[in-house]
């Protein structure tokens, strides 16, 4: 340590008083008046007035020690040499007694020479540091320094002779002070490098560059903080055999954000496949770290360390990699001692196999040398063996493939940072609705280059994605590592030759894995073609799984692609050159084959595409006919004719017309997403038709199924916008309610919600009018997931068995209809009457009684049993009641009587009532003048024959379990008939005819419900 540091150290302050009790405290009486006095008669630690020993001169020494080595800063000498260091400075202070001279002596001798003298005169120290040495010359004139102010002060004789040399002392301790002040010390010096360092190295990584990529209008490196996205981490590879990287895994306790991969000053080594994000990552660890200034942070490309020769130690890491700063002599090692370093060496798969275990050396005493500090090493899966660094205490991490948020998240800052915004929801739609698309698009790599092709050509993906596949091969075989300084092993066609065999073998198989000795085995066959090879099969699938980014060893002996399609693309490949057409196509009915044929049709000259086209066509079934469809898409150059027959055909199922068409479509699978049209062209019915086809793939396929139903979201049609609204259910509550629900019109729609997520989402939407709240929701609940609960005007409770009071209810102050099923018996019916209700339907409330209190009701339906033997009794007689329904043991102990009192009934409702209608029943029915509507269901026809001719009814409804016997009668007591309503569920028909009849003058329709 520079002795200019004690100043720091040890300040005036702290050592003066220390210092005074070496010598003895005597007042002017002492005899020092006359002569001076030697300085051995001075000390406190010999002669006759002796008040210490060397014991504590030595505990003195120490405090002394101790203070500096516990104030703030840097530490002045090693640690384990502090005992050593205080029995130094104690012999040297014990030196004193030996000194023959006396205090004006001292004085006029000055404490530079004062010092030198007591380090003449004590045993020199062995062993000690440069720093501790440096340091016990500081603090030994320090001490001499207030030894003579001590001097100055006690001795009267001194005091009067030496005066003006007591002051020039005074003034050279205030100088020496501000001297300290001024003087910097190396950790200030190792902070303002720190200050120039750490914003220059996050300017330097804060972009992304993706490699390959030479599409004229697309750039090739956008700012870091705009385009980085969280990626997670895992400790094990999670990836699903069948590799749809896109599902929703349930979350697993060893998967995390990868950039807390370091927290806690961890030893990380990170695996993942070429273009998953592993560089990014140590940019964004880097650039986070630099602008925290919490750790310092090295980013080492090993690529660079290996071309400039061994492997550099701390002080020459900023050189290696081209750092133009010049850092204070020894910073890099005080950071690395103090543990406040963040080391994120990138690319273990980018050098020579041979040079991997000097890296792992390297690793090992540099780590050893400075524990403590925080370590990133990435590589790619197969560059060496589990476990390659455990004894280091390396923990293992693999990059997991982006999920779709992910992907999305991704998407729309790549637009960001192009500032091409209005091709980003087209590109989300495709890669949402194209199967094999979203296959490729896993990583940032693959998005990047995906991204920029679509903006290359205006917001649209060229016409068969071979384009797309040749780009993605090209830069994942040949230009990426070419552009990263890398040479490559084996040629782009090399590699594609090899690679194309070991797809096919796989596309035949109908697997996604092989083991590696038939891998091998496969390239044995086909090295003899491939001049540029070198070496013998394993060394060459060494290279592939390596450097190809397009195979992995996700297990032990097992091989397979990263991404189903580049298998599927390159089989199609191989079979095209190989003439194997016929083959493919007799896998048609198989839908694991429809990615494969398609690709054929794009590597297929003209003749051959009519052909497997006709094939497909030949077979005659809707799925067949539709993935011919799908082939026009690759079709660059095709027969006019086939093409036609091709357009025509599936033309007959697309759109689809009615809801039959729709489910019939629908079985074809995922791939009719792609084809479905709309909303613009469409009839309304032709809309639903699109709508219930998308919905009931929703589960099968959610992102397609999604992106065709948020271009129906605007529709007008009610039935469109009930299919969307019904449909909620097979989709994540929170996007669908997002990007569907929340944009519709509300008109005449009821939103029902099954579940806590549901109730969430109605929360955040704007407000609906009518909800629906199915299952077990507590009160407090529904009443929360209504921010403004005076919008709601109608409100259905159905299956809840936690609804006993409706009390709670009064909170919807706006409400006009309430439905309450399938609940335990509820109380507070009476206070509903402080609502504007019109309509009110229940099945179970406790004391039907308190209907009568409802004075505001219009309509209302019940389907319980009713107390007492008068409906007039229970009923809200003096309300404008005009609808009235009564089904299940309602009428069981009253029938109809009583009925008569509800003078303005407009339309009776009868469903399936468990008694039989009385004469005396229907005889009340004749007694309501206004009643021109019938509805009648199931069994409410028991006892029709009791029905007297009741001619005031217009208008009658009635399912379509009734039989011609009893529809006969029904027409002759109805004679006034108009309109005749045939109800039936979807899917079954009626024939109308069969009835129609019967009711001569009025028009027979019949509804599907």
């Amino acid at each position: 340590m520079e002795p200019v540091v004690l100043g720091g150290k040890l300040v005036s302050g702290l050592i003066g008083p220390l210092v005074r009790k070496l010598f003895v405290q005597d007042g002017p009486g002492a005899g020092l008046v006359d002569r001076p006095v030697r300085l051995s008669a001075l000390v406190s630690f010999r002669g006759e007035k002796r008040t210490l020993g060397e014991k504590e001169v030595h505990r003195l020494a120490e405090r002394i020690v101790t203070q500096a080595v516990e104030s703030p800063g840097e530490p002045p000498f090693p640690a384990d040499e502090q005992t050593a260091v205080a029995d130094a400075l104690a012999r040297r202070l014990l030196a004193l007694g030996d000194l023959e001279m006396d205090d004006v002596q001292a004085v006029r001798l000055g404490s530079a020479e004062l010092a030198r003298l007591l380090l003449r005169h004590a045993p020199p120290p062995d062993g000690l540091s440069a720093d501790a040495h440096a340091f016990l010359d500081s603090a030994t004139e320090w001490a001499c320094l207030h030894i003579l102010e001590f001097f100055t002060r006690r001795s009267t004789f001194v005091a009067r002779t030496l005066v003006e040399q007591s002051r020039a002392q005074a003034e050279l301790i205030a100088k020496v002070d501000e001297l300290i002040a001024r003087t910097p010390r190396p950790d200030s010096r190792d902070a303002a490098f720190e200050r120039r360092y750490l914003p220059y190295l996050a300017d330097r990584h804060d972009h992304i560059t993706i490699y390959g990529i030479d599409l004229r209008d697309s750039p090739d490196r956008w700012p870091l903080q705009v385009a980085y996205l969280s990626l997670e981490a895992t400790t094990e590879d999670e990836r699903p055999s069948d590799l749809e990287p896109h599902g929703h895994p349930p979350a697993a306790p060893g998967r995390l954000p990868a950039e807390e991969a370091l927290a806690g000053g961890s030893r990380v080594l990170l695996r993942g496949d070429a273009g998953s994000g592993k560089t990014t990552l140590v940019q964004w660890l880097a650039v986070t770290a630099a602008r925290d200034a919490g750790r310092i942070p090295y980013v080492l490309p090993l690529r660079t360390l290996i071309r400039t020769g061994p492997l550099p130690a701390p002080d020459g890491f900023l050189a290696a990699v081209g750092c133009p700063l010049t850092p204070p002599q020894g910073w890099a090692e005080r950071v690395l001692t103090m543990g406040r370093g963040l080391i994120l060496v990138d690319g273990l798969d980018e050098i020579p196999a041979a040079d991997r275990h000097r890296v792992r050396d390297w690793l090992r005493s540099l780590l050893a040398a400075y524990p403590g500090n925080a370590v990133l090493l990435t590589s790619r899966p197969s560059a060496v063996r589990p476990d390659w660094l455990a004894d280091e205490g390396f923990r293992e991490l693999t990059l997991a493939p982006m999920r779709r948020a992910e992907v999305a998240t991704f998407v729309h800052r790549w637009h960001e940072a192009a500032r091409a915004p209005e091709y980003e929801q087209p590109l989300l739609d495709s890669l949402r609705t194209k199967r094999d698309l979203a296959r490729l698009a896993t990583n940032p790599l693959m998005c990047g280059l995906i991204c920029a092709l679509h903006r290359e050509r205006r917001g649209y993906l060229p016409t068969g994605r071979k384009e797309l596949y040749d780009a993605a091969l090209t830069m994942l075989l040949a230009r990426r590592d070419r552009e990263r300084g890398m040479g490559a092993e084996l040629g782009e066609e090399a590699q594609l030759e090899l690679l194309q065999r070991l797809a096919y073998a796989l596309v035949l198989s109908g697997r996604t894995e092989m083991d590696l000795d038939t891998a091998e085995g496969i390239v044995e066959r086909c090295l003899p073609t491939i001049a540029s090879a070198s070496g013998d099969a394993a060394t060459v699938l060494r290279a592939l799984l390596l450097r190809s980014g397009l195979l992995r060893q996700p297990a032990e002996g097992v091989v397979h692609f990263v991404h189903r399609t580049f298998q599927d693309y390159l089989g199609a490949r191989y079979a095209v050159e190989e003439g194997h057409l016929d083959v493919l196509v007799s896998h048609a009915d198989d839908t694991q084959w429809e990615d494969v044929i398609r690709m054929a049709v794009a590597h297929a000259r003209p003749r051959e595409r009519a052909s497997v086209l006709r094939q497909l066509l030949a077979r005659d079934t809707p799925r067949l006919t539709l993935l011919a469809l799908a082939c026009l898409e690759h079709a660059t150059a095709l027969d006019p004719a086939v093409r036609a027959e091709v357009e025509q055909r599936a033309g007959a199922l697309i759109p689809p017309r009615t809801t039959e068409d729709a489910h019939a479509l629908a079985e074809a699978g995922p791939l009719v997403l792609e084809l479905l049209p709309g909303p613009e062209g469409l009839t309304a019915e032709e809309a639903h038709g699109v709508t219930v086809t998308a919905s009931l793939l929703g589960e099968e396929e959610p992102e397609g199924a999604l992106t065709v139903l948020r271009r129906f979201r605007d529709h007008p049609d009610l039935d469109v916008r009930r299919q969307l609204v019904g449909t909620w259910g097979r989709f994540d509550a929170g996007v669908y309610a997002a990007e569907v629900l929340d944009h519709l019109d509300r008109t005449d729609l009821i939103l029902t919600c099954e579940t806590a997520e549901k109730r969430a989402e109605v929360a955040r939407m704007r407000p609906w009018q009518r909800l629906h709240f199915l299952g077990p929701h507590r009160i407090e609940d529904i009443v929360a997931a209504v921010p403004a609960p005076e919008t709601v005007l109608a409100l259905t409770l159905s299956g809840n068995p936690y609804l006993t009071c409706l009390c709670a209810l009064t909170r919807f102050r706006s409400l006009r209809a309430l439905s309450v099923y399938g609940c335990p018996p509820a109380h507070g019916v009476d206070r509903l009457a402080e609502l504007p209700l019109v309509q009110f339907d229940c099945s179970g409330i406790a004391d039907p009684t308190q209907l009568r209190t409802l004075r505001s009701l219009a309509r209302l339906a019940v389907t319980q049993r009713l107390p007492g033997t008068d409906l007039g009794q229970i009923l809200p007689v003096d309300a404008p009641l005009r609808f009235l329904h009564l089904g299940g043991d309602s009428t069981e102990s009253t029938g109809l009587r009583g009925l008569e009192r509800l003078a303005g009934l407009r339309t009776l409702s009868l469903g399936l009532l468990t008694a039989e209608l009385t004469a005396d029943d229907w005889r009340r029915v004749t007694e309501l003048p206004g009643l021109v509507r019938l509805h009648l269901q199931g069994n409410s026809c028991r006892g029709l024959h009791h029905m007297p001719e009741l001619p005031g009814i217009q208008e009658v409804r009635i399912s379509s379990s009734f039989d011609v016997e009893e529809l006969s009668v029904l027409a002759s007591r109805l004679p006034g008939l108009r309109s005749v309503v045939l109800v039936t569920r979807p899917g079954h028909s009626f024939p109308v005819s069969h009835v129609a009849h019967l009711f001569p003058y009025a028009e027979v329709t019949l509804e599907q419900r």
